[in-house]
């Protein structure tokens, strides 16, 4: 996809977006209401979810043991109708490591119906995420990485 000048409507559903993750937390999950549809999917490594109720369950889960949470974003390509945007979430976990920052960088696809996003697609490294944090196998997976 390649990048075209912002149309009248893109850009702010773009830039809201953005927002609404910057906000986004464990006690602030009705702000996904402003951004995704009734009927939204939504995937990542780990998971596929369908409907916004579900992925209220799904961030409710993943956010219930942040810390702290924020995301970085870089500049969005956007084309009618879709957006890629490449950012960098950093969070403090509770009980992953606790106290110690993960920087992860990720990218999103994201297609929009109007205002609201109607998918939601996340790729990023999972090992860095979870497995390397894990107390016996995230030992494993570092010393794999080592050596590759």
């Amino acid at each position: 996809m390649s990048a075209v000048p912002r149309q009248r409507g893109q850009a702010p559903d773009v830039a809201r977006f953005q927002e609404v993750f910057r906000r986004l937390r464990h006690d602030k999950l009705e702000l996904l209401d402003e951004i995704y549809s009734p009927g939204v999917v939504f995937e990542d490594p780990l998971h596929r979810v369908v409907g916004l109720a579900e992925l209220r369950r799904y961030f409710a889960k993943m956010y219930a043991g942040v810390a702290s949470i924020d995301f970085e974003f870089g500049e969005p390509l956007v084309a009618p109708g879709r957006a890629m945007l490449t950012w960098t979430m950093r969070m403090t976990h509770k009980r992953l490591r606790p106290g110690e920052e993960l920087a992860l960088p990720g990218v999103s696809d994201i297609r929009f119906e109007g205002a609201l996003a109607s998918y939601h697609r996340d790729y990023f490294d999972v090992g860095a995420l979870l497995y390397e944090r894990l107390p016996v196998l995230g030992g494993l997976v570092r010393a794999v990485r080592a050596r590759v």
